[in-house]
């Protein structure tokens, strides 16, 4: 089994910094991307911000220049620095993992963002 914990979300008001990390841990093999992903409220579930194994990454353009995604292979982990934050970036943000001899997708339980003053 495999599982993904993640940890860091929370309050912040506007134009505060929060960084959520995710920790994959169980029957890890060949780990390929990771990623961060979020749903707000009456919304589809989006894609925030992904890092391959050598550490190329993607972004949504909502997050470019205020997000930096960033991962350490020899622990599992991925880490999401968020800056700038607005309120438009609340919801609940979810770590992704693409592992296994065949490569399949896992998610974690999701971490709430709040941006509010």
């Amino acid at each position: 089994q495999v599982q993904l914990v993640e940890s860091g979300g929370g309050l912040v008001q506007p134009g505060g910094s929060l960084r959520l990390s995710c920790a994959a841990s169980g029957n890890i093999f060949r780990l390929y991307a990771m990623g961060w992903y979020r749903q707000a409220p009456g919304k589809q579930r989006e894609l925030v911000a992904t890092i391959s194994s050598g550490s190329d990454t993607v972004y949504a353009d909502s997050a470019k220049g205020r997000f930096t995604i960033s991962r350490d292979n020899a622990k599992n982990l991925v880490t999401l620095q968020m800056n700038s934050l607005k309120p438009e970036d609340t919801a609940v943000y979810y770590c992704n993992a693409l592992l296994g001899v065949v490569p399949t997708a896992y998610w974690g339980q999701g971490t709430q963002v709040t941006v509010s003053s």
